[in-house]
């Protein structure tokens, strides 16, 4: 197939650039300027320079794709609108071919739930309350295949933001780490490459539709993952902290959706998709894997 992809520059969308191509698929990299282009194209991706906000643009350009995957929300206060953007602009321009459209999104929309399946209902905090109804609209879509792959906390290969703010947690007198909150909060995780692989299951499977929740099922919790990564930098250890800490470090927003206590075994994506997870957990990842071997090189 001849794939169109956002954020395939990104943390997650250069996995997916990378599983689409492994598998065979062509790639065509929506990217924002020249330096991007150049990036894609050196990994063998045909890039087309736009602005993901100009629609026409956007139009054409997936109306030359077999199929499309947007993984650039950028996880900011214009994520609303972009997210918007894109998936009306696939909603135009698969109107009545059947095509594939698959839309990235994040467990943080359920809310506290350590049994996280597709019919969860939603009780997203205020930073990810615009999610539903733009996801919404894309199953809604039926002149097009639409799909929303609902991620855990994406980690792997020394990348990831919410790894990467852990790894520089503030310290206490002590030089150990400082937990988000009490550290007893799970969080539902899933590498970045087995994440990819979703995608491109779903893509393929003519039958894959609506949500698909994401996580390795390890489920650890706050604690267990801030003790690997103090491992990781070099660190004493770790201490709890407190929420009231979590939310004068991160702003209020931020830190509810890190104080959420979640976890989720995927168990649509291991029946329809024949999935399941093949990479170390975060925790294990940080003890001796990528994150350890990046900090002890740096």
């Amino acid at each position: 197939m001849n794939v169109a992809l956002t954020g395939s520059t990104g943390f997650i969308g250069s996995h997916v650039l990378a599983e689409l191509q492994n598998q065979g698929h062509e790639v065509t990299a929506l990217v924002r300027n020249e330096a991007d282009a150049e990036k894609v194209a050196a990994k063998g991706a045909t890039p087309v320079v736009l602005d993901l906000y100009d629609r026409p643009a956007v139009v054409s350009a997936l109306s030359n794709a077999d199929g499309a995957i947007h993984t650039a929300s950028p996880g900011d206060e214009t994520s609303a609108d972009l997210d918007s953007a894109v998936a009306d602009a696939a909603i135009e321009a698969f109107d009545g071919s059947g095509k594939p459209y698959l839309h990235i999104s994040g467990q943080w929309v359920y809310g506290d739930n350590l049994a996280i399946d597709e019919q969860s209902p939603f009780k997203a905090p205020a930073i990810v309350s615009w999610r539903e109804p733009i996801e919404k609209r894309v199953l809604d879509a039926s002149g097009m295949r639409g799909v929303v792959i609902v991620a855990g906390v994406a980690y792997g290969d020394g990348g990831g933001g919410i790894p990467g703010l852990l790894l520089g947690s503030p310290r206490d007198d002590d030089g150990k780490l400082i937990m988000l909150g009490t550290g007893q909060q799970h969080w539902s995780t899933v590498h970045v490459a087995d994440l990819a692989d979703v995608f491109r299951r779903v893509l393929e499977d003519d039958s894959a539709r609506g949500y698909y929740d994401v996580g390795d099922g390890l489920n650890p919790t706050v604690a267990e993952i801030t003790e690997a990564a103090a491992v990781a930098v070099g660190a004493p250890g770790a201490v709890p902290g407190s929420d009231d800490e979590a939310r004068a470090r991160l702003g209020d927003n931020f830190a509810e959706v890190l104080l959420l206590d979640q976890g989720t075994d995927a168990a649509r994506a291991k029946a329809d998709l024949a999935w399941s997870p093949s990479h170390p957990g975060l925790v294990d990842e940080f003890r001796s894997g990528s994150y350890r071997n990046q900090a002890t090189s740096s």
